[in-house]
């Protein structure tokens, strides 16, 4: 992994960021998936606000190899309840929250931890996240259960559409400004412009930094 390499986008990123940035500052969660303890690595060097990881045995693994040496950690893949003790030790952020079992589940072994919920508002079977009606109570079953919810994450529809993309994005931001809250994890490497000009508060990108998985 050239490291020179990788600056040149983060900086490109960084500045993409501030000029598109709607709701106050974004943070950039590099999305370390697939890449070894070195992006890791890297990623800290080069000051990002956080990593992302999709698989809990993956994470586990990669962050033990890390040492101290790392950003904090979000945990933005789709998760089973019974992965989540494991994690409880080695993540920071929640951002894949999408069901009342995984908030009891977080609360009992991660008490009071941050978290985003998971919002599928394309409508697509195969993408998690709890349907659009179901926002609002989860994000109160959240918060009864003690946990630090920091808003609403969401993934962009599996066929490149701006207007859907758009159309996605704008209202995840609604229900979360409709829940008080200000955070919405919104954009990946191929609609990080769209999601900025909806009001993405935390964008997660992993390609467009570190080139293609191995």
């Amino acid at each position: 992994m050239n490291e020179a390499v990788v600056a040149q986008r983060l900086a490109q990123l960084r500045a993409t960021v501030e000029a598109g940035a709607r709701r106050g500052p974004v943070t950039i969660c590099a999305v370390t998936k697939g890449f070894g303890a070195d992006a890791v690595r890297l990623a800290h060097r080069l000051g990002c606000d956080a990593v992302g990881e999709n698989y809990a045995q993956e994470t586990v693994a990669k962050i033990a190899e890390s040492g101290a040496a790392h950003p904090p950690v979000h945990f933005i893949g789709r998760l089973q309840t019974n992965k989540v003790k494991a994690l409880a030790a080695v993540v920071d952020v929640w951002q894949s929250v999408d069901r009342a079992a995984l908030v009891d589940e977080i609360a009992k072994r991660a008490p009071g931890a941050k978290v985003f919920i998971q919002v599928n508002a394309t409508g697509e079977p195969d993408k998690g996240g709890c349907p659009l009606t179901d926002v609002a109570a989860l994000v109160e079953r959240a918060r009864a259960a003690g946990l630090d919810v920091l808003g609403l994450m969401t993934v962009g529809p599996t066929t490149p559409d701006p207007q859907r993309t758009r159309e996605a994005f704008a209202t995840v931001r609604r229900l979360a400004d409709e829940s008080g809250l200000a955070g919405c994890s919104m954009g990946m490497s191929g609609d990080v412009d769209i999601a900025l000009a909806e009001g993405s508060t935390l964008v997660r990108v992993g390609t467009a930094l570190f080139g293609e998985r191995p």
